[in-house]
């Protein structure tokens, strides 16, 4: 009988320990995730450089509290862990999602800024990409997405403090793309597709003005006319180049052209002629 005591209270004690584990389990549980701890961690992570980790702590921040008191510090905060985790299409989606939900937000400049650094981050390797065996197969859709949001940026956030670093950074992808189109026009060129050329030359002189493609832009148009007997139209052209810019190298003294002495008529690589010749090659063969 005394036994029997003993292993009742045994088992009871037994079932109260177990009780008690679990009930201090759901108490706890909740308490190490909470909104504030899960935000808390992906900070952590952020600061750490564990973007990948942030990546994952805010996706769950989010679905766990899509209207919480974080949830819109927390969609800013992924665009950049996306960015920094060199995920640019996840970013760039990011911040495309923020600009549709909070279209008012005080900070949506920043959701503009980073989308257009994601699109100009995945053109890092933009130099070595325009320069293929067949120019006509690649198309900057990066660059030219890059320009567009910088430019929108710039156009509804004019004194953004990310203003002046857009600004930069658009300089440098309007000379780019301009610098593509007459590594295009001089393929062209050395194919006899003269009618083609001459489009892409027209097109630099249209829509990338003040940049340093511009006169290139002009000799690409005079030698294809040349070539296509539309003397009329490539003497026009000369005037203007010559007048504009007449230390231009395919200028000689006595008013002749000559596209061979032009950077257009070289194989100057695209880089060097991006940064005006201080890097790059400057072969002439």
């Amino acid at each position: 009988m005394a036994s029997i005591r003993i292993k009742y209270c045994l088992s009871l004690a037994f079932g109260i320990i177990l009780l008690s584990g679990c009930s201090t389990k759901e108490i706890l549980e909740p308490l190490e995730s909470t909104e504030q701890a899960y935000y808390t961690g992906a900070k952590k992570a952020l600061k750490s450089g564990n973007y990948i980790s942030a990546v994952e702590k805010l996706e769950e921040l989010e679905s766990r509290y899509p209207f919480g008191h974080y949830a819109e510090q927390a969609q800013l905060d992924l665009i950049y862990a996306h960015y920094k985790s060199f995920d640019h299409e996840a970013a760039r989606a990011a911040a495309d999602r923020f600009i549709r939900l909070h279209p008012q937000h005080d900070e949506l400049d920043y959701a503009y800024y980073m989308r257009g650094l994601a699109s100009f981050a995945q053109d890092q390797g933009i130099l070595d990409r325009f320069l293929p065996t067949d120019l006509t197969k690649r198309d900057p859709g990066a660059a030219r997405e890059s320009i567009a949001d910088f430019a929108l940026l710039l156009s509804r956030f004019p004194d953004s403090q990310y203003a002046d670093d857009a600004q930069a950074r658009l300089i440098y992808l309007r000379n780019l793309l301009a610098a593509y189109e007459i590594h295009v026009a001089r393929y062209y060129i050395k194919r006899q597709a003269f009618i083609a050329a001459s489009n892409r030359g027209r097109y630099v002189i249209e829509h990338f003005q003040q940049t340093p493609a511009v006169p290139d832009g002009l000799a690409v148009m005079v030698e294809s006319y040349r070539q296509l007997g539309l003397d009329q139209l490539a003497d026009q052209t000369l005037s203007i180049l010559s007048m504009n810019y007449p230390d231009y190298p395919a200028l000689g003294k006595d008013g002749s052209f000559d596209i061979a002495r032009s950077s257009v008529g070289t194989r100057r690589s695209l880089i060097n002629r991006v940064t005006f010749g201080l890097f790059g090659k400057a072969d002439t063969n």
